[in-house]
This record gives C-alpha cells, structure tokens and sequence, in this order.
C-alpha cells in the first residue's frame, strides 16, 4: 500500500489526523484484539465483531463454517473492516468541544476463502499467535475435524486508512477562562492476573507469555503533562476571572 490514500480512504473530517502509512496502519492492527466487519446481505448492512490478526500485507479473519458473516464474505463481497484503539477521553471546558483520543484504522476491500489446507493451518497459527504470542507451540493443535469446522479468511491490506486524535481539548478562544477543569483521562487497558481453570490438573505453572503478557503499543503522543500546542483553537490558558 502507498502513502497516497483512495478517493474512498481519504480522510475527510479535519484530513491532518489522517495516516497511511503502512507502519502506522500495522501498529495499530497488531495492538488490537478485536475488529468490526461490515458487509450488506440482501439490502441489510450488518456489522460484527471478530477477532484478527494482521499477517503480513493481510488481515485474517476465522469463524465456523455456518456462519453467515463468513459464507457471505467467501463470496468476495464488498467488505469494511475497522480497528480502533481508545486512548483518553478529552475533557473539554465545554460540552461541545469533549472528546476522545483514539487511534483507528479502516480497510475497504473483498476477502478471499483459503482452503487449501497448508495455508489454512499456518493462517491459524497465525490468528493464535496474534492473540496469545508463544501459546501455538504450548497447546494441542487443532485436527483435521476442528480445522473443517473452521473458515478462515485473508484481507489484503491495499485500501487503507488510518486517523488518529492525540493531545488537550480544542476548546473556543472565550471558553478558556471559564472556571471548570479540562484536560484528558488516560484510559488504562491492561490485563489482570491469569486465573486458573478449576479443572487444571496440579503441577502446571503459569506460562511467562501469559504472567507478563501485553499488547504491542507505540507510545502516545498524547500525555496529561505535555503543554499543548498553540494554535488559533487553542491559546495559551488564561487565569480565571
């Protein structure tokens, strides 16, 4: 994919949060767990949350063979998928002006099917390393019945955008006397201690992939402790009255 966007990928509402650079738009496919797909069946526009895994130049995506989303997509429809990643929410002086940090990513396309079977097993390795990295050689593989089962499907990633907000509240120039707080409320998504399954037969430690486990993450430029940018929106603060 090129750093020159499509007519369709453009980012049109304030463009200078647009990216299309592949290693922005890949950042932010590795850090997320789950993405939206949007198709249309018979006139009725659906949108369904899924795991992914970006695997090289392709988002994969698996379900079973039943489903829905999966057949109609097999068909090589046209096909939305998005990723988003909220980051702080913006406490603006107004109600007008709050807001969200976030960063997200939306690829428009067609999917294909993969069925022979090589490329479907090293799909699914691919799918679980992405959610758990260091589990596919640390747990039975799937069979030949579970891999029937299973429909796996690849995106490439040729229509590409990403858009990302980052920094303090844009408030209106009057707005930054009023005596009410503002800033930003860093959200904080981490992962809690592994809790064993009751069943767990006694003897097997917790893995290290999953005690220290977290997502990649490219650091944020948005910090509660940055002095935000002048700009025409946003003047430098002034006292109270």
């Amino acid at each position: 994919m090129t750093k020159r966007p499509s007519t369709r990928t453009r980012v049109r509402r304030i463009p200078k949060r647009g990216a299309y650079d592949r290693a922005t738009v890949d950042a932010i496919l590795d850090e997320g767990l789950v993405c939206h797909v949007g198709f249309v069946v018979d006139g009725q526009p659906f949108v369904i949350p899924t795991l992914h895994a970006r695997d090289g130049d392709r988002v994969l995506i698996h379900g079973s063979a039943a489903s829905r989303m999966l057949r109609t997509l097999g068909e090589g429809v046209d096909m939305c998928l998005t990723v988003t990643l909220p980051d702080q929410l913006v406490i603006a002086r107004s109600a007008f002006h709050s807001s969200m940090n976030y960063r997200s990513v939306m690829l428009l396309g067609h999917a294909r099917l993969l069925e022979e079977p090589a490329e479907k097993f090293a799909a699914m390795r691919a799918l679980v390393e992405h959610l758990i990295p260091g589990r596919w050689d640390d747990c039975r593989q799937p069979n030949a019945k579970e891999m029937k089962a299973t429909w796996i499907l690849e995106m490439p990633i040729d229509e590409a955008s990403a858009k990302i907000r980052t920094g303090p509240p844009l408030d209106d120039d009057d707005d930054y006397a009023l005596d009410f707080w503002a800033g930003v409320l860093p959200l904080a998504n981490g992962f809690g201690k592994p809790m064993g399954d009751p069943k767990l037969a006694r003897g097997i430690d917790t893995p290290s992939y999953l005690t220290r486990y977290a997502r990649p993450s490219r650091a944020r430029a948005a910090s509660s402790g940055r002095p935000p940018k002048r700009s025409r929106r946003s003047p430098a603060p002034r006292k109270p009255r």
